[in-house]
């Protein structure tokens, strides 16, 4: 049973999955709209949209938090014009949009996560 365990692997290792989302984090946020395949979208929305939410706070603890987790650019975006875009709304700052392509190579299903 899977009990209290949530999330997908991807077949890799503690360091190369937090890498993974690290940079489809702030390549996301840095260019504010990616392609990716489905499973990989599903995972970093809900971590993307923490980081947003972290900025709204808008004081010194959170643009140090922020700079932990993403890299000084994509943090910097977040904290002076992510936030502040957002500041009136409680959530949803992400959308998926199924495309109809599927990756030659495995056939995985693509789609396109960008900021409302």
């Amino acid at each position: 049973m899977r009990h209290l365990k949530k999330g997908k692997k991807f077949n890799r290792k503690k360091g190369q999955r937090k890498a993974l989302f690290k940079s489809l984090m702030n390549n996301l946020i840095l260019k504010e709209k990616i392609e990716t395949t489905e499973a990989k979208a599903k995972e970093i929305k809900p971590k993307t949209e923490k980081m947003i939410t972290l900025g709204k706070k808008q004081d010194l603890a959170s643009l140090r938090l922020l700079i932990s987790r993403l890299n000084k650019k994509a943090a910097e975006k977040v904290y002076y014009n992510l936030a502040p875009r957002y500041k009136k709304k409680r959530g949803g700052y992400t959308r998926i949009i199924k495309t109809s392509k599927q990756r030659v190579k495995d056939g995985a299903k693509m789609v396109i996560i960008e900021f409302v």
